[in-house]
């Protein structure tokens, strides 16, 4: 019989385990993007969508992680949601795209990484090439390690999180010079095909900074009481980062005047901090980003690395990603591989290509077939024995499959996304016409 993870992490734990994953190097690095979508000063409004995605997904995953709480996630959740051959299907897909996307979300938090400590330290590619793969490195090293310990390095993590925004929001309010628009004013509406061309735009980038939000469920079998904290932490997670988000927008903007704001502006919140306060504020922020960052990762490769243990264990995947560690109790197998790829990625890739191209491969295979597994869940079994119900079920359901595919339609990666999905269905069918051959032989 195989060793069994252990449940150690609680709420606290869980909460800042999402929190630090949501706020990685993202939405420092997206800011600038965002603002120059609009040429109104709403930019506001894709960070609402944003918040809104969130919370409407949100009641997805905590249904779904409540009543599952298993490792790996996604995965166990398509296995069971699906059917006997639908879920092995299913189920196949999800690891087989997070085989490639996981690796791109460490990539791409390692690659903010390098790209911010340019604003310190003058790196060459190669050089900052060298950063983003030790960065993965060190992250391996602060995980090799008990799951109680890695939950009190989150929360310590966590509050690093928190303590740098509230600075960046007290900072901008303190000194605001000019006020932001969050409603249209004058020949602008909410109902003109520029804002909502503008928010399907940035809210690619936005979404992607709120991503993060569902990671308790990938840790579903090391999680005290899930039924209560799974649920719990994702909406606290959401809620929590959702206002300091917005709050950090509106505080930086207020200063710096948005017309002014390019796409490439990739150390706007530092410049914000050494325009109010002097050069060594902009470096002090700019090494808490830099923690941020690392944290994010941290959070994000320790989540990740439950799905190839979960799909192991399950007969699905490679057996050698079913070992957890001899004294430790961790899926070592699988952490070292991700690593490894993600470190390996980070070498080769853009961070703007990855940003994008990490959305596209997930929509379908996880954000969308989960909404759908949820109504066959529901068909199929009632709702007597769910810990907890969606509210106002089905809308949060149609919500949610609407904004996915809204945000599909305007990701420019959406055909490799699909591609590769199919590509997955060709090797599943592929793998099993082979296991059969070789069972009648």
């Amino acid at each position: 019989m195989l060793p069994q993870l252990k449940r150690k992490i609680n709420l606290l734990q869980a909460t800042s385990i999402n929190m630090i994953d949501m706020v990685g190097i993202g939405p420092f690095v997206v800011m600038p993007f965002v603002v120059a979508q609009f040429n109104n000063g709403l930019f506001i409004w894709a960070w609402v969508f944003g918040a809104v995605t969130a919370i409407v997904d949100g009641m997805v995953w905590s249904e779904l992680g409540a009543r599952y709480p298993l490792a790996g996630g996604t995965y166990n959740f398509h296995r069971i949601a699906f059917g006997e051959k639908g879920g092995r299907l299913m189920s196949f897909l999800f690891v087989w795209q997070t085989s490639i996307q996981a690796p791109l979300v460490v990539a791409s938090a390692s690659i903010g990484f390098a790209q911010y400590l340019t604003y310190i330290v003058d790196l060459s590619f190669v050089q900052q090439k060298i950063v983003s793969a030790g960065v993965v490195m060190l992250v391996l090293v602060l995980l090799y390690r008990r799951i109680e310990a890695v939950g009190r390095i989150s929360v310590l993590f966590g509050l690093v999180v928190i303590g740098t925004i509230l600075w960046i929001i007290f900072s901008g309010f303190a000194h605001q010079r000019q006020n932001i628009e969050v409603w249209p004013s004058g020949t602008d509406s909410f109902f003109q095909f520029a804002f909502w061309a503008a928010v399907a735009k940035a809210s690619v980038k936005t979404v992607y900074s709120y991503l993060g939000y569902y990671n308790v469920c990938h840790l579903g079998g090391e999680i005290r009481n899930p039924g209560v904290n799974i649920p719990r932490s994702i909406f606290l997670s959401i809620i929590g980062i959702s206002i300091l988000y917005l709050l950090m927008n509106i505080s930086v903007m207020s200063v710096i005047p948005w017309q002014a704001v390019k796409e490439e502006d990739k150390y706007l919140v530092s410049t914000f901090m050494e325009e109010l306060y002097g050069h060594k504020a902009g470096v002090v922020v700019t090494v808490l980003i830099l923690c941020i960052a690392m944290s994010s990762l941290f959070a994000v490769v320790l989540g990740y690395s439950r799905v190839p243990y979960a799909a192991a264990v399950d007969g699905n995947f490679f057996k050698v990603f079913a070992k957890l560690h001899p004294t430790k109790d961790f899926p070592y197998i699988s952490l070292l591989a991700l690593c490894g790829v993600g470190a390996l990625f980070s070498l080769f890739m853009k961070l703007t290509d990855v940003i994008t191209s990490i959305l596209a491969m997930r929509i379908i295979v996880q954000f969308m077939a989960q909404s759908v597994g949820i109504v066959l869940l529901r068909k199929r079994n009632g709702v007597k024995d769910l810990p907890f119900k969606m509210w106002l079920y089905p809308i949060p359901v149609i919500l949610s499959l609407i904004i996915w595919a809204f945000l599909l339609y305007h990701n420019e990666f959406a055909l490799w996304g699909i591609l590769i999905a199919i590509m997955g269905v060709g090797v599943y069918f592929l793998i099993n016409r082979k296991k059969t051959i070789g069972n009648r032989q």
